[in-house]
């Protein structure tokens, strides 16, 4: 992207999104960060970029920050994002994502905004038979988070045909890693990503790794998950917001190749020189055997 540009980037003290946060500034532009600190951290957010408390459920604060533009562009990261817990309260999901997207679209397009990346999400494809899973592989979301990503991606679709609101769905695979200068990381909390755990197990910070499936029709049993650096994914968001000047876009993110939870614990116990205990657990419901 040329010049300088501002941009509000929504659950910016996230995992993800304070990593797509680094990478804006490190460009060189301007970014104020919005956050309600559920599960993001105030420290994420780097020190001289605006930081805004707030929660997309406040109409009104969201109406002022929009307000004090211009904008170059909003990028949305404010979800719940776990499977197995949108199993437990699909309406929670449907609300926290898919309404308040709705209403953070809607918001952006009364203010006058013209470029939106969404993080989506590869969940909203199911579980697919695809041994290479693209943008046009049918789309069957196996759980209520892929469901109200799918339908926030579907009102993107509407936003541009009728408004002009150019847009990015961007559906990630399963981010993982930190950023290499080390100035940010994964810390959820409670930790729910396997390469985190497996290395926790390994040192010892933990007890036995629960696996959650050893029955899947793959090769050794456990899921297949494609990984990507979460630096690779900032600079997807980047990309995306160039290509959304004069047209809008949907783009798996990913790296095409998958590894199972088993070798992703073998790959740990080989690089730490530590085995790793762990125990099978029951399948999680809504979690396919690839993705």
């Amino acid at each position: 992207m040329a010049g300088r540009s501002r941009f509000l980037v929504t659950g910016g003290a996230g995992y993800v999104g304070s990593h797509v946060v680094a990478a804006l500034c490190d460009a060189g532009h301007d970014v104020v960060v919005f956050d309600n600190l559920r599960t993001g951290h105030r420290e994420s957010v780097p020190e001289g970029v605006r930081f805004i408390e707030g929660d997309l459920a406040d109409r009104a604060l969201v109406d002022a920050v929009l307000a004090d533009g211009p904008w170059d562009g909003v990028l949305h990261f404010a979800a719940l994002s776990l499977v197995g817990e949108s199993m437990q309260h699909p309406f929670l999901y449907m609300e926290a994502n898919a309404g308040l997207g709705f209403a953070l679209v809607d918001a952006c397009i009364r203010h006058g905004v013209k470029r939106f990346v969404f993080s989506s999400t590869a969940a909203l494809f199911g579980q697919t038979e695809d041994a290479l899973i693209t943008e046009d592989t049918p789309i069957v979301p196996g759980s209520p988070y892929g469901e109200s990503k799918h339908m926030v991606e579907r009102a993107l679709l509407w936003a541009d045909r009728i408004h002009g609101l150019r847009s990015a769905c961007l559906r990630y695979f399963n981010a993982a890693g930190a950023d290499p200068g080390g100035r940010i990381g994964e810390d959820h909390r409670p930790e729910t990503h396997l390469i985190p755990l497996v290395i926790d197990a390994a040192l010892g910070r933990r007890g036995a790794l629960h696996l959650f499936g050893d029955d899947y029709p793959t090769p050794d049993g456990t899921c297949i998950r494609d990984y990507i650096h979460v630096s690779d994914l900032a600079q997807a968001h980047l990309a995306a917001l160039d290509v959304i000047r004069d047209r809008s876009v949907v783009y798996n993110v990913g790296t095409g190749t998958g590894h199972s939870n088993m070798e992703v614990i073998r790959s740990v116990e080989r690089v730490t020189g530590r085995q790793v205990p762990w125990l099978p657990a029951p399948r999680r419901p809504g979690d396919p055997a690839r993705l």
